[in-house]
């Protein structure tokens, strides 16, 4: 097992948490402490999901999670474009952040199944 923070989908969702820290100082206070505070509090909960799929035998659920919490990540920031509290550009760097965890994250469940599914017929195997 490797550890945590040294998995590249971990140090990925931390840098688009300090990215995120970076621009909500700049947010009006409404949406600063509403829908800013949400979007960090789920890119925390993002790494909380690896770290515990990271962990466990069974990583898919922690995985599901955490593509989940990246999509509700990509909707409060689009919302914050939206509402023009970030910039189009701030937007796109959290976009790119996204898809890049989006695809580490699709491509360890794949292969979380894949060895799952190869325990299991090993052990059908074997009884």
């Amino acid at each position: 097992m490797a550890i945590y923070d040294n998995l590249e989908v971990f140090k990925a969702s931390y840098d688009l948490l300090l990215y995120v820290f970076q621009f909500t100082p700049n947010v009006k206070r409404d949406y600063r402490y509403t829908l800013a505070e949400k979007i960090k509090d789920n890119i925390i909960e993002l790494c909380l999901c690896i770290y515990r799929a990271n962990a466990s035998k069974d990583r898919v659920p922690d995985i599901r999670q955490a593509r989940e919490r990246l999509v509700t990540i990509k909707l409060m920031c689009r919302m914050l474009t939206d509402l023009k509290q970030i910039s189009v550009k701030q937007f796109a760097v959290v976009c790119t952040h996204t898809e890049s965890i989006s695809k580490q994250l699709q491509a360890w469940q794949k292969y979380s199944e894949k060895m799952k599914a190869e325990q299991q017929a090993a052990g059908i195997q074997h009884a």
